[in-house]
């Protein structure tokens, strides 16, 4: 004779049950040993499940920004003012690129 196939929540609610007695019956709380008795039975219904992808990652785990990175020169460039003015005062807009630097070194 087969054995008698119960219902999935049925299972799930007696898991819980247990689950919240071996706690000590906190009051109110049934509803988080649910949950967890939930999660349970979908981690014992689909055990490769962790073991996905992440679809949020791409190119081994790095995610690209939403703007592309633009080097400091094409940033520098981008203003219409003369050198040594900015729109800001006198802080620098942009990193300053190594041409611009070993100028400043060698007093130029």
């Amino acid at each position: 004779m087969p054995k008698r196939q119960l219902d999935p929540e049925a299972l799930i609610r007696r898991r819980a049950r247990r689950m919240w007695r071996e706690d000590g019956s906190p009051r109110g709380r049934m509803a988080e040993y649910l949950e967890r008795a939930r999660e349970l039975q979908a981690i014992i219904d689909h055990p490769q499940a962790g073991l996905l992808p992440n679809p949020m990652t791409r190119h081994g785990g790095a995610v690209e920004p939403e703007q592309p990175v633009e080097e400091a020169a094409i940033i520098e460039n981008l203003g219409e003012f003369p050198v040594g003015f900015t729109d800001q005062g006198d802080r620098v807009s942009a990193p300053m690129t190594r041409k611009r630097a070993r100028k400043l070194r060698e007093g130029g």
